[in-house]
């Protein structure tokens, strides 16, 4: 059995969570599964590192019926998973705005830690 002690917080940043919960259901469940395995210390089932946005960044990728999703994520840190950005892709890369809104919401992250120590 399990420890569930283990696992990391999730940090929801901006605003992260109220996105996800605008998925689709199935995709929604998928990303929540996923999210459980990161939090656990393990890698999503498809995944690629995003580093462009910070370093550590890792982006959830999510294909459905309903289109191709992502979950930008950095796990790096020992006390928590931060979701940075939950969106869906509208092209084969990544747009130009969810880039910086995630690399915002990275800089965010990094200088509140700062400030806590």
């Amino acid at each position: 059995m399990t420890e569930w002690t283990d696992e990391k917080e999730i940090r929801w940043v901006g605003s992260s969570y109220e996105d996800l919960i605008a998925f689709p259901k199935a995709p929604r469940k998928e990303a929540g599964f996923q999210l459980g395995k990161v939090q656990a210390g393990l890698d999503p089932t498809d995944w690629k590192p995003f580093d462009e946005v910070g370093a550590g960044t890792r982006e959830i990728r999510i294909s459905d019926a309903k289109g191709i999703f992502r979950v930008m994520f950095v796990a790096k840190f020992e006390e928590a998973v931060y979701v940075l950005h939950c969106f869906q892709k509208k092209t084969q890369a990544t747009s130009k705005q969810d880039k910086e809104i995630a690399t915002a919401r990275y800089r965010a992250v990094v200088n509140a830690r700062k400030g806590k120590r």
